[in-house]
């Protein structure tokens, strides 16, 4: 393994042979067997371990891009409507394509304004807030270091209640907050990988896992084909509309990563439209089996927030539940990766060349999110509130408006590493487009969205409550009716069993009549079989 010093350095411009020679990746000894042997181990590793490709990019975006998300999609359909779901994913594909464009020109702007002072980023990892710092001051800094770490922290907590809730339908044996302890404790060890350099094989497994999921999504739904009575009434009322608007803003969102993704490619140069193509291949993954899910189940999945709920469980579907789980933890690294970093920056750690002294002082991140997934562990709601009060500002308002600033004046255009395609129109037509974004997420997602998502959260707390233990879960019935049912009275020991009476018809009288069965009990039974057929 390389050192974590030399993995988190990857803004250099060598090749992989360049690198395993510097990270000793080559076994000296007497023989040639041996050395072949290192070699061979060498180049395992950098083919599993060391990434820094357009390809890797590629796949750490589209990976990241999309996880838990995309299971609460149909859920968010249900909210909108089937025209407005289309259309909202989308123009917010488009709309956040563009804004990682902006962020990677102002990485390469930054970046080459740095190494023009011959400043050398080898042991160290360039940061979106640092970008900040550099073109626009330290003001702009600390509002981009707390929009960015709120969201990686929420984001975070998401897989992790994530990860919860998808277990739940293959093992209810636990509740989904002990799952969430659990769960806890294994994202910890992302700890141990030290930069985004080592996502190589993880972002491939990833991506691999989703779109599994995704499809498997989109081909059950219609072949299960519609409910009985389906109905598809969305959208319902406002708070419901922009609620699912919202969630499709955080789908959409998920390049808070961009700079440090950028920072271990090679050649930082050709992320320009990666971001961009792995959002038409979401889309192929997102669009089908959102459509999919709510054509079959429609208004159903108003009160399942997680579209696997309303699946027949089949080892389809729980190969479907395992696959994200791996992805879960997958893309858990991802948002507390840049997190370690702060931290080890804060803290001074940074360029430590041990990866045990890093894995160490790492871990205190884990805690706060294991916490607040605990607290809030309202999968599908979380997300719209997260997506309307930190995304809108993280990935869509703040680029945007840092591009304008960054570029005001004539000579910094003049100037520029990298100038707007001339399809977007030049300056003018950047500008006229990074003031609509800034307008439209300002006033829709911020305003119109925040609103209906905080509205719609507090719902969820005040049915549910904070340190809910288990979010959604069908009641048990054997629970249920032992709960309400009132206590059984025994006999006092000191009282004499009452005397047969024959004259009262002794051993012949009429028994007894038995209570009527409670109207709970018919309820409680009937709403057992009703989420019995969909695999709860």
């Amino acid at each position: 393994m390389a050192s974590a010093g030399s993995s988190s350095g990857g803004a250099d411009e060598k090749g992989p042979a360049a690198r395993v020679e510097e990270e000793g990746g080559v076994v000296e000894g007497d023989t040639t067997a041996s050395k072949a042997a290192g070699s061979s181990t060498s180049r395992l590793s950098v083919l599993l371990w060391h990434g820094g490709s357009a390809y890797d990019a590629w796949f750490s975006c589209a990976s990241n891009q999309v996880a838990q998300v995309l299971l609460t999609l149909p859920y968010s359909f249900s909210q909108l409507g089937m025209a407005s779901g289309i259309v909202f994913q989308l123009f917010y594909g488009l709309l956040g394509s563009w804004t990682a464009y902006l962020i990677s020109i102002l990485y390469l702007e930054y970046r080459t304004r740095k190494e023009r002072d011959k400043v050398d980023f080898r042991n160290h990892v360039i940061q979106w807030f640092e970008v900040l710092d550099g073109l626009l001051g330290r003001h702009w800094r600390n509002l981009g270091l707390a929009f960015n770490c709120t969201f990686l922290l929420f984001g975070s907590v998401i897989q992790l209640i994530g990860c919860a809730s998808n277990i739940y339908y293959i093992n209810d044996r636990l509740d989904k907050r002990t799952w969430t302890y659990i769960f806890g404790a294994c994202c910890a060890t992302t700890v141990f990988i030290p930069s985004f350099h080592n996502y190589r094989i993880w972002s491939f497994l990833g991506l691999v896992m989703t779109t599994y999921t995704a499809w498997y999504i989109a081909v059950a739904s219609l072949m299960h084909g519609q409910v009985e009575g389906v109905a598809h009434s969305g959208p319902t009322s406002i708070v419901l509309y922009f609620t699912g608007a919202t969630n499709i803003l955080y789908t959409f969102g998920g390049h808070a990563v961009t700079v440090e993704i950028m920072h271990a490619m090679w050649r930082p140069q050709k992320f320009k439209a990666i971001y961009l193509l792995a959002t038409l291949y979401v889309l192929t993954l997102t669009l089908p089996s959102a459509s999919a899910a709510y054509w079959a189940f429609g208004d159903e999945l108003l009160t399942h927030s997680n579209a696997l709920a309303l699946l027949p469980r089949t080892p389809w579907r729980d190969s479907a539940v395992v696959l994200m789980l791996i992805h879960q933890f997958i893309t858990f690294g991802f948002a507390c990766t840049p997190l370690y970093f702060v931290w080890e920056k804060l803290i001074g750690l940074h360029g430590c060349s041990s990866l045990c002294k890093r894995a160490a002082a790492r871990l205190p991140v884990v805690v706060p999110i294991w916490f607040l997934a605990i607290i809030f562990p309202f999968f599908g709601p979380i997300n719209s509130a997260v997506g309307s009060l930190l995304v809108s500002f993280t990935v869509y308002i703040i680029p945007a408006m840092a591009h304008m600033v960054t570029f005001r004046s004539p000579q910094s255009r003049e100037n520029a590493v990298e100038r707007p395609p001339r399809f977007a129109g030049g300056w003018t037509g950047a500008y006229v487009i990074n003031s609509f974004v800034v307008a439209w997420v300002l006033v829709v997602g911020f305003g119109f969205g925040g609103w209906a998502s905080i509205t719609n959260f507090v719902r969820q707390v005040n049915t549910f409550g904070l340190f809910a233990k288990c979010y959604q879960c069908p009641p048990r019935p054997g629970a249920a009716a032992a709960l309400f049912a009132p206590p059984s009275i025994a006999p006092v020991p000191s009282m004499p069993p009452a005397p047969l009476n024959a004259t009262a018809g002794g051993i012949f009288a009429a028994p007894v009549p038995a209570p009527a069965p409670s109207p709970l009990q018919f309820i409680l039974g009937h709403h057992h079989r009703h989420h019995h057929r969909h695999g709860l």
